[in-house]
């Protein structure tokens, strides 16, 4: 059945039945608990993905790895990044895979990648929330390209670590990146609270709470302030 199946995947076009796939799918969630299992469906999902397959074969076996990949599904992924037609499914696949290879590819690929294609691998990093991207994120803030500086601060107010934080405040963004960074600031400001570092969140909270900020700046500033010496607004 599950031979068939794969026969079935190696042709599977634009609106073709989905029926024959069925085996497969039962077959990844019985893998959860069947690591032999798993294996054996990432080496035949990769093989379908090596191959001359069409498209739609190739985009659902990336939405299944994203379930079963491991270490080595990386490398087969980490080719289709600079893809235009692969990269966003790529992409999607790296983001879930927990494996620490699969954030570096994802990383690495930021000197291989531009544009839209750019800013989805950025996005992912930012869901992955990979403190390890922080300093290749901070040096996607000085790109000339504001929706790619709006991306990486909205990715390190994911990610939310000081290093993230200091990084941001030296930005001096323009455009549509200045909001991004502004609110990046605020959710990593936030997070630090969180995780019992006052210091460090004050010193943020505080740098918004006066000056020339917009008057919804400055009010999320002082709620912050007011959260740091543990009172409520």
């Amino acid at each position: 059945m599950l031979d068939q199946a794969f026969d079935a995947l190696k042709k599977l076009d634009y609106g073709a039945d989905l029926k024959p796939l069925e085996a497969i799918d039962a077959a990844i969630v019985a893998s959860q608990k069947d690591a032999a299992l798993q294996k054996d469906l990432e080496t035949r999902l990769l093989a379908v993905l090596k191959s001359d397959a069409p498209d739609d074969a190739k985009g659902y076996v990336c939405r299944k790895l994203m379930i079963v990949g491991t270490p080595a599904s990386v490398a087969a992924l980490d080719e289709l990044l600079p893809q235009e037609k692969y990269s966003h499914m790529a992409r999607y696949a790296l983001e879930r895979i927990p494996a620490k290879e699969a954030a570096a590819a994802l990383r690495d690929s930021l000197t291989k990648v531009n544009g839209p294609l750019k800013i989805g691998v950025i996005a992912s990093l930012g869901a992955r929330r990979d403190a390890d991207s922080v300093a290749a994120l901070i040096a996607q803030l000085s790109d000339s390209d504001e929706q790619i500086v709006r991306a990486a601060a909205t990715a390190l107010g994911s990610i939310a670590t000081v290093d993230a934080a200091k990084a941001l405040a030296g930005v001096k963004p323009t455009g549509v990146a200045k909001s991004a960074v502004v609110d990046a600031q605020l959710a990593c400001a936030e997070a630090i609270l969180a995780a019992g570092n006052k210091a460090e969140a004050l010193a943020i909270y505080k740098s918004f709470a006066g000056g020339d900020q917009p008057k919804h700046i400055k009010l999320a500033g002082t709620r912050g302030m007011l959260a740091c010496a543990g009172k409520k607004d």
